[in-house]
């Protein structure tokens, strides 16, 4: 039926064009005069023109786009080229270009551009979209449209030409600081990690394939020639487990930004941990460690919608890893009582449970709040509200408390 629909508007738009000529000979020869021969023949080049371009082949238009922007990041500006090329002179007078674009990303601005193309074999079109949403976005490919002199006769093309488009979260270079640390000195056997504190040397010995360039003894190899590794007093490192709350808030973008540059400083810093978000669907990295898993990780936060559509305490209660987790991070931009009740119930083994609060900047916590971290810390959480521009500092506060 569209098609039909679409078929009768160009037919009906190169009939007029024929009629307007018939109308303005047939005028000319029943009125005669200079006047009406000189209408007639000044709508001829008009109504010819509308003709040819009725029959000029789209097919021959070509586009290929560019992306200016590799890697953009939620709020970001994104830039891409898009050149239009054709093997022919034909003299085209009104062209619209317009990049079609998932639904995601329709309320960002219109991506359309009118020029007067003239006989140019090809065309370059650069066009921006300020404030990209994160997401998993499409770029559909490229419509045109072109048209007479006055709209009588239009034609469209679209030429496909998918590319899918990830914007990451904000990613914020922070400094990590494990949450418990303790070194061999008189502790007890537990099930904590054993890391190396690389600000630490206790001496040295014969390199082994696979130890880092950057704990070599130059001084040693520079006296010996021989290569020799730094030795580090081994360290008791509680890998942390990080939760994410998924409830719709309008939050929801900074506690995403938050829970990716913290698992970002992690690997960074050649630690581990545990990653957990669950909604509709549950996202579960038992180790993070290297920059395969953290590209895992980043790529669902870049995608994650806020869809936990039950409370929180809910799903925990149905969650086995939790019972494993002795080193707790939640994440959320809401805490409630029902959630510190259930955590105790269900992580029987945590020694350590903090939780970051995301907070607008000038949000302060109200009565009611204050009453709930108290309760919190008095079941052994760790309530700390921080605001965006406090991300860098977030383990610092945390240590500080």
């Amino acid at each position: 039926m569209n098609s039909w629909l679409e078929g009768f508007k160009k037919l009906k738009g190169i009939g007029g064009v024929l009629l307007l000529l018939v109308v303005a000979f047939v005028y000319a020869m029943f009125q005669g005069g200079f006047v009406s021969w000189f209408l007639f023949y000044l709508i001829v080049p008009i109504a010819l023109y509308s003709v040819l371009l009725f029959f000029y082949p789209l097919s021959k238009l070509e586009a290929e786009r560019t992306i200016e922007t590799r890697k953009v990041y939620s709020g970001g500006k994104f830039s891409a080229t898009i050149k239009v090329t054709r093997n022919d002179s034909f003299p085209l007078l009104f062209v619209w270009f317009e990049e079609r674009v998932s639904n995601s990303l329709l309320h960002t601005g219109s991506k359309k551009q009118l020029i007067f193309w003239g006989m140019k074999k090809e065309f370059t079109w650069t066009y921006e979209i300020e404030h990209m949403p994160r997401g998993e976005h499409v770029l559909e490919g490229t419509s045109i449209e072109i048209s007479d002199l006055f709209g009588w006769v239009k034609k469209n093309v679209f030429i496909p030409n998918t590319k899918t488009l990830l914007v990451f979260p904000n990613l914020v270079d922070m400094v990590y600081i494990p949450i418990e640390t303790r070194y061999d000195q008189g502790a007890a056997a537990s099930r904590i990690q054993v890391m190396k504190d690389t600000t630490m040397a206790t001496g040295v010995r014969s390199y082994q394939p696979g130890d880092r360039v950057s704990w070599i003894h130059w001084k040693s190899f520079a006296r010996t020639q021989t290569l020799k590794t730094k030795e580090f007093e081994d360290r008791q490192s509680q890998d942390l487990f990080i939760l994410i709350d998924r409830t719709l808030s309008p939050m929801f973008e900074d506690v995403v930004d938050l829970s990716a540059s913290i698992m970002q400083a992690i690997v960074r810093h050649q630690a581990s941990s545990a990653f957990l978000s669950i909604g509709q669907n549950r996202f579960f990295v038992q180790n993070v460690e290297n920059e395969e898993q953290l590209h895992r990780v980043l790529y669902h936060l870049t995608k994650v919608q806020p869809d936990l559509d039950k409370p929180i305490d809910q799903v925990i209660s149905q969650e086995p890893t939790l019972a494993q987790a002795t080193s707790l991070l939640y994440i959320t931009s809401e805490l409630t009582h029902e959630w510190v009740d259930g955590i105790q119930r269900n992580a029987g083994n945590l020694r350590v449970c903090r939780c970051f609060v995301v907070k607008n900047k000038d949000e302060k916590p109200n009565k009611n709040e204050n009453a709930l971290y108290q309760y919190a810390k008095s079941r052994g959480v760790e309530v700390h509200n921080i605001t965006k521009d406090r991300f860098a500092q977030a383990f610092m506060e945390v240590n500080r408390s």
